[in-house]
């Protein structure tokens, strides 16, 4: 079954005028509908960028964005309620409670999400009369995370939606993302943390310096780039010793069937590269924890 495109980017380029800076330089790709898509790069590489444009912030770029067939610069201000954002840096008002805000920004869109039941499912309902002023940050992160969710939205935009989580409330919020996409929805994903990606995203697309470097899914390109080789590591009089062997000839690889025979094996590991790896090689720059 064909899938639906949801966004078809098409040579997308887009200067700063102010300061004179080229942001994205020509870059191509499609989103399709129930996929999570991770659009993934150093800082300044035009993540924010192609989001902005994507979310209609900015308009004046070259190329063509398609939404649904049409051209986004084209569509209705109907868009708006397909539509949920989460930027990285949350904004709120710190004087409203949380449930205050949240009841501010749904007065924003024609259909609205049960409000109390998203609150519960971050773990904020306890705290929803609370000042967000008063909030920490990880709450602050949870609030502006079910915020994106208020108008029961078709597509996210997430930015870094997980950052300054503790493990229990990242996890929470990366299975809403999996419920989500569960349900339909379609999600466009930028982070640094590579944990992350391999666990929520179906394709990603590594952007550099304005341009799109490589398309494909994580497992794809952890097979590309990794080696075929295993990794065994084994006892052997009190000594932890270490082998590597070639994937492709293994299964006539007489040493490798006797030492599994004969010695305690501790680990086993494919060539493999990670994704923190292959972001390096293929960005050719390193990953800052913000």
């Amino acid at each position: 079954m064909k899938r639906k495109k949801v966004f078809e980017v098409s040579d997308l380029a887009f200067t700063y005028k102010k300061h004179d800076v080229k942001a994205l330089e020509g870059i191509s790709f499609d989103v399709y509908e129930g996929e999570i898509f991770g659009l993934l790069g150093p800082s300044g590489a035009g993540k924010s960028t192609s989001q902005k444009i994507l979310t209609r912030l900015l308009k004046d770029y070259t190329g063509k964005v398609m939404y649904l067939g049409k051209n986004l610069a084209d569509y209705p201000d109907s868009f708006y309620e397909d539509i949920g954002v989460g930027f990285e840096l949350p904004v709120h008002f710190s004087k409203l409670s949380g449930y205050e805000n949240m009841v501010f920004f749904s007065r924003l869109y024609k259909k609205n999400a049960d409000i109390d039941e998203l609150l519960r499912r971050v773990g904020l309902y306890e705290d929803r009369n609370r000042l967000v002023g008063e909030y920490s940050k990880g709450m602050k992160m949870r609030l502006n995370f079910v915020r994106a969710l208020l108008n029961a939205p078709t597509i996210l935009f997430l930015d870094e939606p997980t950052n300054g989580l503790d493990p229990k409330n990242a996890r929470i919020i990366k299975d809403l993302i999996r419920e989500f996409k569960q349900e339909g929805g379609t999600v466009l994903l930028s982070t640094h943390l590579m944990n992350d990606v391999e666990e929520l995203c179906d394709r990603i697309a590594f952007i550099s310096e304005g341009t799109i470097r490589e398309t494909s899914t994580p497992r794809a390109l952890k097979l590309k780039h990794g080696k075929r080789e295993l990794h065994v590591e084994y006892k052997i009089n009190n000594r932890t010793e270490k082998k590597v062997f070639d994937l492709d000839t293994i299964a006539k690889d007489d040493q490798f069937m006797s030492l599994i025979r004969t010695y305690p094996i501790e680990t086993v590991h494919s060539g493999e590269t990670s994704l923190d790896e292959i972001f390096i090689k293929v960005t050719g720059e390193e990953i800052h924890e913000e």
